[in-house]
Order: C-alpha cells, then sequence, then structure tokens
C-alpha cells in the first residue's frame, strides 16, 4: 500500500490579497517539491471531496457553518477578522481542505493507506467552534478527528501541532474530549496568544521562548511529547503540520531548520508504529515562505511515506 496525498485544484482558487503571506502559490511550491525528490512516486494521489454539512457539524456549530457559507462574496472579498478575507472560492476550497481530512480518515481506516498527507489550504487549526480567524475557516483537523471518533468510533485519537502558534481553534473544539489528547509546541507571545495555560487535562502545550531552536524544540519533544502520547495509546495521530517555527520564516522566530521537521515526523512515527500501526494523518497548516516551506514539507513527507 503507498500512503496518500490529497489535494484538490479548488484550494489554490481561495486568496486574500496580492500581498497575502497565505498564498495559493504554497500548494504548488509543496508539490513541485515533492514531485522533484520522487516522493510523489511513492504516494497515491486522491482528489479531495467537499466536506459535508453533518461532518463540517461534528465539529463546527451549525449556525456558524451556515453564516459562513451565506457571507461568501460574488466578488471581491469580505473580511471576516482583520487578516482574514473570503474571495468568491474560499466556500468550496475550505469544503476540499476540510473534505480531505475526511477522506484521509477513511482512507486510513478502511486499510487502503498506511498514512496520508493532506495538501490543502486554507488551513484550519485557529478556526473555532463558532469562528473564522487566523486564515482558517474550517478546523480541517478536527473536522476528520471527529470523523474517526463519531463515525468510525475510534476511542482514542491524538493530535500533534507544530506550528509557531498555538492551535486556539482545536483547543476550543476538543477542550473537555478525554477520547482527544492534543500535543502543542508553539512560540510564546505570538498569536492568537493563548495556550500558555492549558484549558483541560487533555491539552499539553508546550510555550517556547523565541530563539529556542532544534535543541530545545527537540527536548520538549522527546521528554514531554512522547511521554503523554505513549501513556496515551493513540489509536490514530493527526499531525497539524505548520512549518512556519522555521528559521527563515519571518512569521516566528523558534529558529527551526529543515532536518527538525524529519526528526519530529520520526518520533511522531515511532509513536504510531509502538500504538496504532503506524497509521498517521498530517495537514498542512502554516509556513509562509516558499522555499523553505517546499524543503520543511519535503523531509516530513519523505519520514511520513517511510521513504528516508
Amino acid at each position: 500500500m503507498l500512503p496518500a496525498f490529497i489535494s484538490h485544484p479548488d484550494c489554490a482558487r481561495h486568496e486574500m490579497g496580492p500581498d497575502h503571506p497565505e498564498c495559493p502559490e504554497r500548494l504548488g511550491a509543496i508539490q513541485d517539491m515533492l514531485l522533484i525528490r520522487g516522493l510523489l512516486d511513492y504516494m497515491n494521489t486522491y482528489e479531495a471531496p467537499l466536506a459535508t454539512l453533518a461532518q463540517l457539524g461534528r465539529a463546527h456549530a451549525s449556525n456558524y457553518v451556515n453564516e459562513l457559507i451565506d457571507a461568501s462574496p460574488t466578488h471581491g472579498y469580505h473580511k471576516v477578522d482583520p487578516d482574514t478575507d473570503m474571495n468568491p472560492y474560499t466556500v468550496r476550497a475550505a469544503l476540499r481542505a476540510a473534505g480531505a481530512a475526511v477522506q484521509a480518515t477513511d482512507l486510513v481506516l478502511g486499510g487502503q493507506v498506511p498514512s496520508a498527507f493532506c495538501n490543502v489550504r486554507p488551513p484550519g487549526h485557529h478556526a473555532e467552534r463558532s469562528a473564522a480567524m487566523g486564515f482558517c475557516f474550517f478546523n480541517n483537523v478536527a473536522v476528520g478527528i471527529r470523523h474517526a471518533l463519531d463515525v468510525h468510533g475510534l476511542e482514542r485519537v491524538a493530535l500533534v501541532d507544530f506550528d509557531v502558534h498555538h492551535g486556539n481553534g482545536s483547543e476550543d473544539i476538543f477542550r473537555g474530549d478525554d477520547r482527544v489528547l492534543m500535543c502543542s509546541i508553539f512560540e510564546q507571545g505570538l498569536y492568537p496568544y493563548t495556550g500558555e495555560k492549558a484549558v483541560g487535562p487533555n491539552m499539553m502545550n508546550i510555550g517556547l521562548p523565541a530563539r529556542s531552536g532544534s535543541d530545545k524544540f527537540r527536548e520538549a519533544v522527546a521528554t514531554q511529547w512522547v511521554p503523554a502520547l505513549d501513556a496515551f495509546a493513540p489509536q490514530l495521530i493527526y499531525i497539524s503540520a505548520g512549518f512556519d517555527a522555521h528559521r527563515e520564516d519571518d512569521m516566528g522566530n523558534l529558529g527551526l531548520v529543515d532536518a527538525d521537521y524529519a526528526w519530529v515526523t520520526r518520533q511522531l512515527m515511532a509513536v504510531a508504529q509502538r500504538h496504532c500501526q503506524g497509521r498517521i494523518i498530517s495537514c498542512l497548516e502554516g509556513g509562509y515562505v516558499l522555499n523553505p516551506l517546499a524543503r520543511s514539507v519535503a523531509e516530513h513527507v519523505k519520514v511520513l511515506i517511510g521513504a528516508d
């Protein structure tokens, strides 16, 4: 079985203006790098379906979903927060991004693929149950996780988030849900200015100071994430895969390098092998400077698919 690469052209039609960092070119840069490095030869490619209202409703309030869809502009932009806009194609792109997580869940739990990488946008981990923010509209990973829990009947799912920003939306959706362990590493003092205090016992938040670098990041993963994940023994692992902690990305200042993304993926793969037959689903979140983004995703995917 080959791992899954899931994307859709609709995801590149959403855009928020010519100078916005969360740009359509992100997806092409990633796919081109995976192609150049030969990694797509070891993956089966799937086109993401549109998430259904029922699937979205497991993670989001139904009135929020309906209001967001109704707010879709016929031309120009509709602003939902100071740095997040909708264009006429945003809703369809967001439905594809959430649908990719659902499709990945069905493929992995159905035994058709061992793992999956969702090369989709808009990202999702800032989207709360009833609010769009931080470039995010639907919480893609949360929609996938709730599908795994409520449709496939899993009892324990882990969510690992290594984006430079705290995944406040995922925390909002999963707080108090003891079926989900959320492990998050982020830079202190950055948007959305949350995460310093965990909101429940199923949250492991690790805020690192700026310029912490590789050693502090790896120490936090090895000494805090891995023991917590082993104790939880997840049946499936999802990754909110943000690459904006890279030292060449000016969204943050943690100072990670390409090799750190390969290293952390190896740690998570080892946990997955111990507890859930290697089943991992990774969904793209942040990462805004195209070259380091594409290189870092390639390092991540190389390990994810066992090609390292």
